[in-house]
């Protein structure tokens, strides 16, 4: 099931959590890491993603994010979520 995201302004900065279903501790091998490391990059170069901060723990992930116009914070974090859970 996928979420619907509510952006109300989409020139603010907003506090996001990725978390892995049951908590579980994978971001401890690095190839996970480097993916999603790989991922951000990728959004911020062809998506329009702003990353301001992130915090990567063994299982979630927090971000201070923004998308830069014409892209927006819902759709970029549909396609990061999607490709990163098919990788």
């Amino acid at each position: 099931m996928l979420h619907q995201y509510r952006v109300r302004n989409p020139e603010e900065v907003y506090f996001v959590t990725f978390t892995i279903v049951d908590w579980v501790d994978i971001f401890t091998r690095p190839a996970y890491k480097q993916l999603i490391i790989e991922s951000l990059n990728y959004c911020q170069q062809h998506k329009g993603l702003e990353v301001y901060g992130y915090c990567l723990m063994t299982n979630h992930l927090h971000l201070l994010i923004s998308a830069k116009h014409p892209a927006t914070l819902p759709d970029i974090i549909r396609d990061f979520k999607k490709h990163t859970s098919k990788e």
